[in-house]
């Protein structure tokens, strides 16, 4: 089974040296939505409310390298 490795940009990029592996892209679709709301779930502060895009990408190399197979980009703001 093919490996993939779940990497974030948050202000500052997070990348993934293991990896998991996955059957099939649908499952890593799935696992890219899991991950994406457990992280947002866990994020407080104005940080996240800035406009600044989150930014999860999911490669086929460890650490962000190689080709990347998808990417979930996120931004929130409050309007003033």
């Amino acid at each position: 089974m093919p490996r993939y490795y779940f990497n974030v940009k948050d202000g500052q990029a997070l990348l993934d040296p293991n990896g998991v592996e996955f059957a099939d892209m649908e499952a890593v679709k799935d696992e890219a939505l899991r991950c994406s709301s457990d992280i947002l779930r866990g994020v407080h502060g104005d940080h996240l409310w800035s406009g600044e895009p989150w930014v999860l990408w999911v490669s086929d190399q460890p650490r962000g390298a190689g080709n990347t197979v998808l990417t979930l980009t996120f931004s929130a703001t409050v309007p003033q």
